[in-house]
């Protein structure tokens, strides 16, 4: 049996958590399910435990967001997790740097390039951690196996160096439905997005959205659920805007709340600056709900079939635009959910686990 340690600066139920953490939890379970010891090592967080075992895959938390990668370190060189045989890093902009420290096979697990999301740190952290995943990362992993979420992950971790060749394409699945008896449409026009709440994410962009639609769509309304430290400035705009009738902010919700409340909603927005896949989409399709989002976000030209099962934007005006579009048009919404339906059973976990497993062979 082989030993796989996984290294991500958060798990899945970290308080920041998000669709990065629910790919890790599917993919790692399913690799204990297959008969692989799994070890998981994260950062810590409050409430959480040291160490423990959860459906079959140990977890071990050490240090915070920025230490956890020096504590990852300092496990590897000192053997700490005992024999490894292989390490799977994800790279969520700071790269672990894994090869350095361990004599086993590691694959470097990336779902998006970070380019345009590290000025949210400050100026000088932005240069180090660009020159990080730019220049170093993929010096130091020339030799390794790379695996990515899309098609335009791969093709941007290429544009750094990485060679195309090591890169192999492992998608989102759908996560685990749970049972729930469906609620009907909402009877007015309404949008939801599921995101954590940090700027990146943008979601100020669907509420500038509903903003700019109050004439015309007087009786639309946003939901959002999820949580995050942009929290507060999220809820000061919505005030500012007059809109605390129309938009509601959720906070983190259990996975039945959220296929219901996705159930409910007529569209389903992601106005993100960078997303590697963008898993609520999906989830969102799986309940027939189309979406929105940008463009030039990367993964979503993947998982939004543009004119298909949702509509791609240019920019906020256009956003405003394609949501206008789908709430006045019953027959290109409702058609764009069931196109949208009927392609996310094509995405599982155990066809992700599957790329991944094969990647767990001997260096050599």
């Amino acid at each position: 049996m082989s030993h796989v340690v996984i290294l991500n600066w958060r798990d899945h139920w970290h308080p920041e958590g998000g669709g990065s953490e629910t790919y890790l939890r599917q993919v790692s379970t399913r690799l204990a399910g297959a008969g692989h010891q799994v070890t998981t090592l994260t950062a810590r967080y409050p409430g959480s435990a040291r160490s423990e075992v959860v459906d079959g895959v140990r977890y071990v938390r050490v240090g915070k967001h920025m230490t956890v990668y020096l504590w990852a370190a300092f496990y590897l060189l000192t053997r700490r997790l005992g024999r490894i045989d292989h390490v799977i890093e994800v790279q969520n902009g700071m790269p672990f740097l894994a090869h350095l420290f361990t004599r086993a096979k590691v694959t470097v697990l990336v779902h998006h390039v970070h380019r345009e999301q590290w000025p949210v740190v400050g100026p000088v952290l932005a240069k180090v951690g660009w020159f990080m995943e730019s220049r170093v990362a993929p010096r130091v992993n020339r030799s390794n196996d790379y695996v990515a979420v899309s098609q335009v992950t791969a093709s941007e971790l290429v544009q750094l160096g990485v060679d195309e060749h090591r890169i192999r394409i492992a998608y989102n699945g759908v996560p685990p439905v749970p049972e729930f008896t469906a609620p009907p449409r909402d009877e007015h026009p309404s949008l939801v997005a599921l995101s954590r709440l940090v700027p990146h994410k943008q979601i100020e962009h669907a509420v500038r959205t509903l903003d700019a639609l109050r004439d015309e769509i007087p009786d639309a309304t946003l939901t959002v659920m999820g949580d995050g430290w942009w929290a507060d400035q999220l809820r000061e705009m919505v005030v500012e805007l007059g809109l605390e009738d129309r938009v509601r902010l959720l906070g983190f919700v259990d996975d039945t709340t959220k296929f219901e409340e996705l159930s409910r909603a007529w569209v389903h927005v992601m106005p993100s600056l960078k997303e590697g896949w963008g898993l609520s989409i999906v989830e969102a399709a799986h309940v027939g709900v189309p979406s929105v989002a940008y463009r030039s976000a990367g993964g979503v030209q993947e998982s939004i079939l543009d004119g298909v099962t949702g509509l791609l934007a240019q920019d906020q005006d256009d956003f405003t635009d394609c949501v206008r579009r789908l709430l006045t048009d019953p027959a290109l919404r409702e058609g764009m959910g069931a196109k949208a339906k009927l392609r996310s059973e094509q995405f599982t976990w155990e066809a992700t686990t599957a790329v991944i497993e094969g990647c767990l062979q001997p260096a050599g």
